[in-house]
């Protein structure tokens, strides 16, 4: 079974990206919805900060699987 080449894994890496951070900004918005009316300005710049950062946590999993340099075939697996 051949093994995944890291331009493969660059390409499911740019669709599994951009569908993390779809999914991110439903859900932050999702949970903004369901604050309560009349929270202080300083409550909501801190949710924003969170939620607005939030999308890099899995965005660094992918990048780094991304990254990941090629397995070298040996001359038997051929």
């Amino acid at each position: 079974m051949p093994h995944m080449t890291q331009s493969h894994r660059k390409l499911i890496g740019v669709f599994l990206t951009m569908i993390s951070i779809a999914l991110w900004a439903v859900l932050g918005t999702a949970i903004y919805l369901l604050l309560p009316p009349g929270l202080p300005g300083w409550v909501l710049i801190i949710y924003f900060i969170i939620a607005g950062m939030g999308w890099l946590l899995p965005s660094m999993a992918i990048i780094r699987w991304m990254a990941k340099p090629d397995v070298a075939v040996s001359a038997n697996q051929q």
